[in-house]
């Protein structure tokens, strides 16, 4: 592809096309918004990255709080597979635990503990689905079927007291929008707490679009973590991961958990096209 404008696609030869793929989600208002360009070049007139923190994060970091109320404490790293990366070294400086409960066909990223049943690919139970990751890689990743709370129930009885964190789509989006079924994410939030394991819900596909405040204000579930994705950067390269305080306060510098910073200013701009941050409420509204 050569181009592209709002719903619409240019190739290398001139032929134009109709978009149905959105850049996978992350084109929520359509490409090349004057308002998103316009911010965007505004805002890199100061530079693109400080090594430092910056009005921009203060000012995004109190949206987010302020629209999903489960977030008290927020990180942004580059991308949703990064928030997946830290919220998972999280959970388990948190619990001081190491294995993870995914389930089958939840996509998390291209981190290389995520690819056991993504999905996608092969579909193998407990082995790596993408090559080149080492099955040492993914031995902490137990997976159990989608909407299945007794194999959930099983692991942590064949398991006790090593798993870290349960993260899940809580509306599974890379194998079909599958919906959880009644009473599923309630039961997992009380299995967590009863195992004192994390509750994490990934929400860079839900979040902002299945609700203002995510899934988890629209299922009445609330999750321990959350991750977010492009949808805070209006489709460009940024994520975050936030909840509880007391499981922030693990992440340097207030805590002694690394986690990448993320000082820059070129995706906090869109964070000033009001129509690009709120695209993800306006969208639930029409449909």
């Amino acid at each position: 592809m050569d181009s592209v404008k709002g719903s619409h696609m240019w190739d290398i030869d001139g032929n134009e096309y109709i978009d149905y793929v959105g850049s996978w989600g992350s084109a929520i208002i359509g490409h090349a918004d004057d308002e998103v360009l316009a911010a965007l070049a505004e805002t890199m007139k100061k530079g693109t990255s400080f090594g430092a923190p910056c009005l921009l994060e203060k000012i995004l970091a109190e949206m987010v709080i302020s629209a999903v109320p489960s977030i008290e404490m927020i990180r942004f790293v580059n991308s949703g597979t990064e928030a997946c990366i830290g919220v998972l070294r999280l959970a388990r400086a948190f619990t001081g635990r190491e294995r993870i409960i995914k389930f089958e066909g939840c996509y998390h990223g291209h981190a290389d503990p995520f690819l056991v049943k993504a999905g996608s690919g092969v579909a193998t139970l407990g082995l790596p689905d993408s090559p080149g990751v080492p099955k040492g890689a993914t031995y902490e990743s137990l997976t159990s079927p989608f909407n299945d709370i007794l194999t959930v129930e099983n692991l942590f009885e064949a398991n006790k007291g090593d798993i870290a964190a349960i993260i899940l789509e809580p509306v599974v989006g890379n194998s079909g929008f599958i919906a959880p079924k009644p009473d599923f994410l309630a039961a997992l939030r009380r299995i967590a707490k009863e195992n004192d394991a994390v509750l994490v819900f990934d929400e860079v596909m839900t979040g902002f679009r299945l609700s203002y405040s995510g899934a988890q204000e629209y299922l009445g579930i609330t999750p321990d973590l959350t991750t977010l994705g492009k949808i805070i950067g209006g489709g460009h390269p940024v994520g975050a991961y936030g909840g509880r305080r007391e499981i922030m306060e693990m992440v340097a510098p207030a805590g002694p958990k690394f986690a990448k910073f993320y000082w820059g200013m070129l995706e906090e701009a869109v964070y000033f096209a009001p129509s690009q941050f709120e695209a993800g409420i306006f969208l639930f509204f029409i449909f």
